[in-house]
């Protein structure tokens, strides 16, 4: 990713937060409505680099990084409480966001009542790396494209 189009991917992530979350949101409802991965497919096509539609398939793609390398335009996945599983990921992947510098992550969160998939109060948001990670661990892969 070129410096611009990292330039270009923080300002709009940005410019996303607040936009309402919608569980399985398609990307024809983007920039309307976003999941977490419906988010960052949106964001990243904005500056030219297509991603796969779920969390666990953009998982599969892109270059993977050591958390003491995060550059800005990484995707951080983790597991959250509810992950999807392949032979790649045993453990799930149920939750992704992009990183935007200054130990910061921009993303799709929602909040889930009782079991899933109810789900209500889910925006964009932008969270510290910190709580990022602690809050959905663990930490499953870091992915650079």
């Amino acid at each position: 990713m070129t410096p611009a189009q990292k330039e270009k991917l923080v300002k709009l992530a940005q410019s996303l937060i607040g936009k309402p979350y919608k569980y399985g949101a398609k990307p024809e409802e983007a920039p309307n409505f976003f999941d977490c991965s419906s988010f960052t497919q949106y964001v990243f096509k904005q500056i030219g680099i297509e991603l796969p539609r779920s969390t666990i398939e953009q998982a599969s793609c892109g270059k993977e990084v050591d958390l003491s390398q995060l550059e800005v335009g990484d995707l951080i996945f983790v597991r959250g409480k509810y992950g999807h599983y392949n032979p790649t990921f045993p453990q799930g992947i149920g939750h992704v966001g992009i990183y935007v510098g200054n130990q910061e992550v921009i993303h799709a969160a929602s909040e889930r009542i009782k079991e899933k998939p109810i789900i209500e109060n889910g925006k964009v948001i932008k969270s510290s790396l910190e709580d990022f990670i602690k809050t959905r661990a663990p930490l499953v892969i870091i992915k650079r494209f």
